[in-house]
């Protein structure tokens, strides 16, 4: 059980870094001209990257009974 929440505590590490690195990126990128194909898969990975990271978190945090 800890070894699972250990990496699920990783994976959750590495989903955050990688959405802020898109999130750099788009910044950057949304100014500029550039290829409005890759700017939409860029923001379609960061909106994926954000969904999983609010899973992980939900599977983190234990469920109350109220």
């Amino acid at each position: 059980m800890i070894a699972d929440r250990d990496a699920m505590l990783r994976r959750l590490h590495e989903l955050r870094s990688e959405h802020r690195d898109l999130d750099t990126v788009i910044a950057r990128l949304d100014g500029s001209a550039v290829d409005q194909l890759q700017l939409q898969r860029l923001k379609k990975r960061k909106l994926k990257l954000k969904d999983e990271v609010t899973w992980l978190e939900s599977r983190l945090v234990p469920d109350i009974i109220a």
